[in-house]
């Protein structure tokens, strides 16, 4: 059985709506913001390939598939080294942004699943990073 993750973040960001949900779309250009998505490609309109790496040695390898792209709510499927899904909500208020971050995965890269059963810890201590990194990549993009 694959260690099984459950992450949640909730932000208000000072940017409205509009620029939040344009950047997020924006898959592409992740790179060029969020320090520990290192390269995507794209594989047609709904689909790419992504390698994120955050503070520890190892890198993820993950095919996204975009369900929803709504101007609130955007949903995304990952497969590769997690299995499960990517959500973020996002609600208007006025200048501002409350970002609502979820996602359940799966680990089943051999590497992640083996790090994840011996260091749990260390793993979820890993994702924060990389979380803090969309953060401040967000801040310095939009600001």
């Amino acid at each position: 059985m694959s260690p099984s993750y459950s992450f949640r973040r909730s932000w208000t960001v000072p940017f409205p709506l509009a620029r939040v949900h344009a950047l997020l779309v924006d898959l592409e250009r992740y790179p060029e913001w969020w320090p520990q998505v290192r390269a995507v490609a794209s594989l047609g309109e709904d689909d790419a390939l992504v390698v994120c790496r955050s503070a520890l040695p190892y890198s993820l390898n993950l095919t996204l598939h975009a369900v929803r792209r709504d101007p609130t709510h955007l949903e995304t499927t990952l497969s590769g080294d997690l299995e499960g899904v990517v959500r973020w909500y996002l609600a208007d208020f006025g200048p501002e942004t409350r970002m609502d971050f979820e996602q359940d995965v799966a680990a089943t890269g051999r590497f992640l699943r083996v790090a994840a059963s011996a260091a749990r810890p260390l793993t979820v201590w890993n994702h924060e990073r990389m979380m803090k990194g969309c953060l401040a990549g967000l801040h310095a993009r939009l600001g």
